[in-house]
């Protein structure tokens, strides 16, 4: 019987017959040659069918097939060089599923609402194709990592019953008996108890924010990997964010360097990620902002032009530590030699990527926790659960948010966030 392969293990079957499963991607034709294009979702391998070596029947054929019809190819593997992938199939059959009707994203230059009303298909693209097999590396690495370092995948619910990072950016939505719920804007909460029981876990999966920004550094829906761990205090997360971010980054190098190829990505700028970051508190970015001309007024938040600036004076992730308390969310514990400032971190992606992760030490005194929920006009009630982390064995801990898409932005050197994820959701797009 002829084995049935995918384009990524083909080398192993040189000069043997084997059978390809997928779609046309594209094909020409030179005389008495027609030269396939075959994708199969693992990889591209052209198909090269020659008038005399196939029936009459299967040689018409070829001239029928349309962009993205799907087939089933058989032939003789070969190496070839100039091929995708050094490879390539010599034809002695095919046998057609469909005939695709006439495919609406073709190589002509499309506008980006157009290919987004059509991401359906779009996802099909070479370009495309790369990023979110970049996505998944990223996810797969980021995994491993925490689960070699005694990390537990812990999952938070997406429905919840109060805010996380403000109340402002909830969706809200009925529950039962009247009850109102939200949205996850974190599985952070939730990962502090798993903290508490089971010392180091990690929370995966999506979160959302109802803010109403277009800008490309922004989505609705999107995905965070957050570690969070007992007994740790903010250097301890420091040096656990700079490891798993360069893990990362030697993942993607190590396995998806054809990827980083199609995507034109330059493999130096990916290389230079490497620990130990460099480390600066929020009072020395101010003093760069100023050395640049930006006058910035202490107490607020970095916005893109200042995450932008810093980012650009460094070749690798730069973290940003001890912002003012008063900017940051109310679960964040204060320094205490300046009470002003809390002890957290941004880690700002280079290249003007900006913000990749959002950490903190965790507020672990149940009375500081309650004069900070009393601060920032939270109700007690939905909280109280989270109140008895410190009421039984409360010991100092600490975590942080990693957004994934932003991660994969950054490492594939794609301009906006909405080609990061599947199906982007926006705040003028919820299709398809």
């Amino acid at each position: 019987m002829v084995q049935t392969t995918t384009v990524d293990t083909i080398g192993q079957f040189v000069d043997q017959t084997v059978t390809i499963r997928g779609w046309l991607y594209s094909k020409r034709s030179s005389g008495k040659v027609r030269f396939l294009l075959i994708r199969d979702g693992t990889g591209t391998i052209q198909a090269v069918v020659v008038k005399n070596e196939v029936s009459p029947a299967t040689f018409a054929l070829t001239d029928t097939l349309t962009q993205e019809s799907s087939l089933v190819t058989t032939g003789t593997v070969h190496v070839d060089a100039r091929s995708p992938g050094g490879h390539e199939l010599q034809v002695s059959d095919i046998t057609v599923v469909q005939i695709a009707e006439d495919y609406p994203i073709t190589p002509k230059e499309h506008g980006p609402a157009f290919l987004l009303d059509h991401r359906h298909l779009w996802l099909r693209s070479a370009k495309q194709h790369a990023i979110l097999r970049i996505r998944s590396q990223v996810i797969e690495a980021a995994r491993e990592y925490l689960n070699r370092e005694g990390f537990i995948l812990f999952d938070a619910p997406i429905l919840t019953p109060a805010a996380c990072e403000g109340t402002t950016t909830l969706f809200e939505t009925d529950y039962f008996y009247d009850e109102k719920a939200y949205l996850s804007q974190s599985g952070q909460l939730y990962a502090e108890a798993g903290a508490m029981a089971f010392g180091k876990v990690y929370t995966l999966g999506p979160t959302f924010r109802a803010e109403k920004s277009k800008t490309r550094r922004h989505l609705t829906e999107f995905w965070m990997l957050e570690p969070e761990a007992a007994f740790a205090e903010l250097e301890d997360i420091l040096s656990l964010a700079e490891q798993l971010v360069s893990h990362l980054v030697r993942s993607v190098l190590t396995h998806k360097s054809e990827e980083l190829k199609v995507l034109g990505r330059e493999r130096s700028k990916l290389e230079s990620v490497l620990p130990p970051f460099p480390r600066i508190t929020y009072d020395e970015a101010l003093d760069l902002l100023r050395q640049n001309s930006i006058d910035h007024e202490w107490g607020e938040d970095f916005g893109t032009t200042e995450d932008t600036l810093i980012s650009e004076q460094f070749d690798r992730p730069v973290m940003i530590t001890h912002y003012p308390l008063q900017t940051k969310a109310f679960y964040m514990k204060s320094d205490p030699d300046r009470p002003d400032l809390a002890l957290c971190v941004d880690v700002l992606a280079p290249e003007g990527y900006g913000e990749i992760i959002g950490g903190s030490q965790r507020e672990d005194d149940y009375n500081k926790l309650l004069e900070r929920l009393a601060q920032h006009d939270l109700p007690r009630e939905p909280f109280e659960w989270y109140l008895d982390l410190r009421r039984y064995g409360s010991v100092p801990h600490s975590g942080f948010g990693l957004g994934i898409e932003r991660t994969v932005a950054w490492i594939c050197g794609i301009q906006h966030l909405r080609e990061a994820i599947p199906f982007p959701r926006m705040l003028q797009r919820i299709y398809p």
